[in-house]
């Protein structure tokens, strides 16, 4: 019996420690499984933190060799792609002298750039992954230069400027909104290095083209500078706001700590230094010619200004000092204002028409006293200064595509103009961004800007598109502009010396094939494509921004229009017309180019779109 019991116990508690044992083992494997994940999530973290370090020895070795490197006596030109290697692309390599036969090959397969038939035959397809490839490396490499130019330059911009001594006082402090401004004339934009002097010495056009890349050459002549969100500069002759505490301007200067510069939708505003009216020196004042005065004369809005001994000079003054963008002279007359659509500046008249006009003779007919020379003056146009990222995220990604050297980022300025929205890009340039593109910041897939520049040509990159803006420009200008960037940066021209290296005739050799690949690849593979030609829009700006405009499903108002092509030069344009003094291009040069105009004119033609304009053609 007490044998019996003893088997019983010892049974239960054999039960009890299985039971013990089941329950134990789950929290054991979680026990072991948490060790294990502490130890991936410790390697994980020394793993980031080296590669930040290798990260930050590589930059801080770039920054000692750019200060220790000692200039030589012709400025070092930036790393150009070679010419791939013939293994890379299946065929001979490409000699200097060799444009004529590339060309040949490229002509062959524009010949056969039908939908749907000759090239996709093997020769073609083939030919085709080979360019692919090769485009490929060259983008990268031009995109590895471009970050390495970033890097330089932010290098060679760590050197401290000389500060401009001025003789403007400090005002007071202001409120500023979108709708009310309190000073009107012009703005500009500098998110990383705005100082007070800066602003000042722009307003008061002391600050030539020569000390500042991110500024216009002159906005001549104002008397009162505000600063505004550490990084916006407005400049104006009235004050048309409130005064309020001088503690709400709270905002440091992004280039100098320590100083004021307004606060939010605060302005903090100097005078400048006051010159005498003949002293004064207009560098951006522009002749648009002789207009016709509108029939309906109340809707332009015009101002009239009384002045004795009337000259165009003091008309320009005047007009200036009361912040209009366009002064109209008809002696005794002089007139202020802005191009409105009754007064659009599109259709100028015969010059003798004013000469006569602001005759003295009272026999003249009324007909001849109703012309008006037109002047642009330095004042910006602000009706459609004022840009906003996209109220809703866009479910549609729009590129605005190009080949480098081809004006992307002008046209990205036109379009945030009349649209008024905020343009994005698929890399990011610092310099940009620092002149005013908040787009440029933004992560391409965001969907707060309205479209996104890309250099890409690649079918995965184009089919991430929606549809493209196809911005097109000649080869010969495209490659010059592309040239002088990577010599000399955004505003600068390359020297005689660099046209004269061997580094252009490769440039031409790798770089002309890409122009035409990129066209042709987009309108391969790009979905709904609207192809826009550069030359164009400097001709006929306002009717190719509204098709831009449509084509972005987005409403522009005819002023907002002629306010972009008031404000279209921005400050994207190289100063003067410098060219080399001799002509760049070799007869195999131009061989090879005129040969991818053929191409790439065929197949514009092929997918029903206008071909390229008669001034890229070879004659």
């Amino acid at each position: 019996m007490e044998w019996n019991l003893l088997l019983k116990r010892l049974k239960v508690e054999r039960q009890a420690e299985i039971k013990r044992g089941s329950m134990a083992k789950p929290l054991y494997r979680l026990q072991r499984f948490l060790r294990r994940a502490q130890l991936f999530l410790l390697f994980l973290g020394v793993a980031y933190i080296m590669a930040g370090s290798v990260l930050l020895l590589q930059r801080a070795s770039l920054v000692v060799t750019q200060r220790g490197a000692t200039s030589p006596p012709l400025p070092s030109l930036p790393s150009i792609p070679s010419p791939p290697r013939a293994l890379e692309l299946g065929m001979p390599p490409v000699r200097v002298g060799g444009y004529r036969d590339r060309s040949s090959r490229i002509m062959a397969r524009g010949q056969g750039y039908q939908p749907g038939s000759p090239l996709d035959n093997r020769t073609g397809t083939r030919w085709l992954m080979s360019r692919n490839l090769e485009i490929r490396h060259l983008r990268r490499r031009w995109f590895h230069s471009l970050m390495t130019e970033k890097d330089m330059s932010q290098v060679e911009r760590s050197t401290p400027r000389r500060n401009v001594p001025h003789k403007g006082s400090y005002i007071g402090c202001f409120l500023d909104n979108s709708k009310e401004r309190a000073l009107r004339g012009s703005v500009f934009t500098d998110f990383r290095k705005m100082t007070s002097t800066m602003c000042q010495d722009t307003c008061s056009a002391r600050l030539n083209c020569t000390e500042s890349v991110y500024l216009e050459c002159s906005h001549s002549g104002y008397q009162f500078a505000g600063l505004e969100y550490g990084s916006e500069c407005y400049c104006g002759n009235h004050i048309t706001s409130l005064r309020v505490r001088d503690k709400e301007c709270n905002l440091d200067c992004k280039g100098e700590k320590g100083s004021l510069c307004g606060g939010v939708g605060r302005l903090s505003v100097f005078t400048v230094e006051d010159m005498l009216p003949g002293q004064r020196r207009y560098r951006n004042v522009r002749y648009r010619g002789c207009f016709r005065e509108p029939e309906n004369s109340s809707s332009t809005s015009l101002v009239h200004v009384l002045q004795l001994n009337l000259t165009s000079q003091s008309c320009i003054e005047a007009c200036m000092n009361k912040e209009f963008p366009l002064a109209m002279l008809r002696s005794p007359d002089c007139f202020c204002g802005y191009a409105t659509p009754d007064f659009t500046l599109h259709e100028p008249a015969e010059e003798e028409h004013c000469s006569q006009s602001n005759t003295t003779e009272a026999s003249l007919p009324s007909t001849l006293q109703r012309f008006y020379q037109v002047y642009q003056t330095p004042v910006q146009d602000s009706r459609c200064t004022e840009k906003n990222f996209l109220p809703e995220k866009s479910s549609s990604l729009v590129a605005l595509s190009s080949f480098p050297g081809a004006g992307n980022t002008w046209v990205r300025h036109l379009i945030e103009l009349a649209t008024g929205y905020y343009t994005g890009s698929y890399y990011f340039d610092g310099t940009l961004y620092n002149r005013g593109f908040k787009g440029e910041k933004d992560y391409w897939k965001s969907g707060r800007t309205i479209c996104v520049k890309t250099h890409e040509s690649g079918r995965r990159e184009i089919e991430m598109y929606d549809s493209v803006i196809l911005l097109i420009r000649s080869p010969y200008r495209s490659l010059m502009a592309e040239f002088n960037r990577k010599c000399a940066g955004h505003l600068g021209y390359a020297s005689d010396q660099h046209w004269k290296t061997k580094e252009w005739p490769e440039f031409v050799s790798s770089y002309a094939s890409w122009w035409a690949s990129h066209v042709l690849d987009w309108l391969r593979f790009g979905q709904r494509v609207l192809v826009v030609h550069f030359e164009e829009l400097q001709t006929a700006l306002v009717p190719r921004l509204r098709s831009i405009a449509s084509f972005l499903n987005t409403t522009v108002t005819e002023d907002r229009l002629l306010c972009a092509e008031s404000n279209q030069d921005g400050h994207f344009k190289r100063s003067g017309a410098r060219q080399p003094t001799f002509d760049p291009f070799t007869p195999d040069m131009r061989g090879l180019i005129d040969g991818l105009i053929r191409v790439v004119d065929q197949a514009l033609r092929d997918r029903n779109h206008t071909g390229l304009p008669l001034e890229y053609l070879p004659r």
